[in-house]
C-alpha cells in the first residue's frame, strides 16, 4: 500500500510539472521546489548544528495562521531554537516566506521515500509539528522510524475521512505515527477513540488565540477612519465574484461598503467596479484613495493583501465570502472586534460558523432577500449590541490552545 501511496504522489508531482506550462499557480508549485535541497542546506549551515530544530508544517495560509501562535510563543519560550516552516501551498508559501518568526521557509518537497529522508537528513529536527489536517505518510513514516516526537495541533477529524471508512487499514496504521493529537473538539477526539487512538487532547482552536492577539495590535489606516466618518460599515472579507454580485444588489442607503476580494488580480477588480458601476454605486480603490476623494465613493475596494485583518476594527457588520462556493472564509477575525458576521449557506462544516450561528453572533444567507433582512434586523441598536456581544464574547471565551499545547509538549 505505501508502494501504491508512493505511485499515486509520483503521478500528482508529473501532473503538476505538466500543468506548470500554462497554471501560475502550478508553476509556482514546481519552480519554488526546484533545489529545494541545496538551498535548505544553504540556509541552515548559517546557524550552530548544535541548536535543536523544531519542524512546523502547514499547508497553507490557513493552516499557517492557526500555526503562528505555536510558532511565536515557542520562539519566546525557546529563543536558541531553529524554526523551520514548510508551505505544500504558494498561496501560502509566497504571501508568508519573509515571515520574521521563522528562521527557514520553504515549500515541502514531493512526499516520496527518497524526499522525506533526504529532506530528515538535513534538517535533524528534534520536534514536528503539523497543523490541522497535513497527512503525509511517508513524512509521518520517517519520523516514527527516526523516533522524533510529531503532534498534531489544531487538529480536526470528520466522518468522511478515510480514517473511518471501512477500507480505511492503512491510513489508520498511519496515524500511529503521531506521537499526540492536540484537537479542536470532542468529535474529533470520539472519532479517535472509534479507530483505537487514545493518545489526545482535546484544547481548541489555535485561531482563536491568533485573532485575539490580533485584535489587541491592529494596524491604523487613517484614509479609512476618514472614509468611514460617521457612517455604519459593511466590511465585506474574502469575496469572491458571487458574493459581489450579492452585494451589488443593496441600496446600502446609510451603510458604507469596504470590499477586499480574496482574488486582488487586475481583471477581478475591474469586474467588481464593474459590477457595482451597473447598479450606479461609486466604487474606488484603496491605491487611488487620498483626503480630496475620500467622501465620494459608497464603496472602497481593497486592491492589496494584507489589510483584511486589522479593518474590521472599523466595521458594524462583516460578510464573509465563499458561502456561496466551497466554504466560507475566516469568520473569526471579524468576530474578535465584536462583529454580526453573514455568510452565505456552504458553512456547515467550520464548526466555529455553526456555533456562532446556534449562539446568535452569526447570519447565514441564501439570498439577497435574506441579506437585505438581515441587515434591516441589525439596525436595530439592541439586536446590534446583542449579536456584537456574541461574537466577541465567543473568541474570547475560547483562548488558550496554544498554552496548552506547548505546555504539554516542552514538558515531554
Amino acid at each position: 500500500m505505501r508502494t501504491l501511496y508512493s505511485i499515486i504522489i509520483h503521478c500528482y508531482n508529473f501532473i503538476l510539472h505538466l500543468a506548470s506550462l500554462f497554471n501560475p499557480k502550478a508553476g509556482l508549485w514546481v519552480n519554488g521546489r526546484n533545489d529545494i535541497f541545496n538551498k535548505l542546506e544553504l540556509q541552515l549551515s548559517k546557524f550552530d548544528s548544535e541548536r535543536s530544530v523544531i519542524w512546523f508544517h502547514c499547508a497553507s495560509l490557513g493552516e499557517f495562521e492557526q500555526g503562528r501562535p505555536l510558532i511565536e510563543k515557542y520562539r519566546s519560550l525557546q529563543p536558541e531554537s531553529v524554526i523551520v516552516l514548510t508551505f505544500f501551498s504558494p498561496s501560502g508559501y509566497e504571501i508568508r516566506k519573509n515571515y520574521s518568526g521563522a528562521d527557514v521557509i520553504c515549500y515541502l518537497p514531493i512526499d516520496t521515500p527518497a524526499s522525506s529522508k533526504r529532506f530528515l537528513d538535513i534538517v535533524k529536527p528534534s520536534t514536528a509539528i503539523f497543523v490541522k489536517y497535513e497527512f503525509w505518510f511517508n513524512y509521518l513514516n520517517e519520523l516514527k522510524v527516526r523516533r522524533i516526537p510529531t503532534y498534531l495541533v489544531s487538529g480536526i477529524f470528520r466522518d468522511k475521512q478515510h480514517f473511518f471508512k471501512p477500507w480505511g487499514a492503512w491510513f489508520r496504521k498511519q496515524l500511529g505515527c503521531f506521537s499526540h493529537f492536540y484537537l479542536q473538539d470532542n468529535h474529533s477526539e470520539e472519532l479517535l477513540h472509534s479507530i483505537g487512538y487514545k493518545n489526545s487532547t482535546v484544547v481548541g482552536d489555535t485561531r482563536f488565540d491568533r485573532v485575539s492577539e490580533i485584535a489587541k495590535s491592529v494596524k491604523q489606516f487613517p484614509l479609512i477612519e476618514s472614509f468611514k466618518s460617521s457612517s455604519p460599515i459593511i466590511i465585506a472579507g474574502s469575496t469572491w465574484p458571487q458574493d459581489e454580485e450579492l452585494l451589488a444588489e443593496l441600496e446600502l442607503k446609510n451603510y458604507k461598503l469596504i470590499i477586499a476580494p480574496h482574488e486582488i488580480d487586475e481583471n477581478h477588480i475591474s469586474s467588481i467596479e464593474s459590477i457595482f458601476g451597473k447598479k450606479k454605486i461609486n466604487t474606488i480603490r484603496f491605491s487611488n484613495l487620498a483626503e480630496n476623494n475620500i467622501n465620494t465613493p459608497q464603496a472602497l475596494i481593497i486592491d492589496n493583501i494584507g489589510m483584511l485583518s486589522s479593518l474590521y476594527q472599523y466595521g458594524t457588520i462583516a460578510y464573509i465570502g465563499g458561502g456561496f462556493g466551497k466554504g466560507i472564509h475566516n469568520i473569526l477575525e471579524a468576530a474578535t472586534f465584536g462583529l454580526p458576521v453573514i455568510f452565505g449557506p456552504n458553512y456547515h462544516k467550520f464548526a466555529e460558523a455553526v456555533e456562532l450561528t446556534n449562539l446568535g453572533g452569526a447570519f447565514p444567507i441564501n439570498t439577497k432577500e435574506d441579506l437585505e433582512k438581515k441587515i434591516i434586523m441589525l439596525q436595530n441598536a439592541d439586536a446590534l449590541k446583542t449579536a456584537s456581544h456574541i461574537s466577541k464574547f465567543y473568541v474570547e471565551s475560547r483562548t488558550g490552545a496554544t498554552e496548552k499545547i506547548l505546555s504539554a509538549i516542552l514538558k515531554k
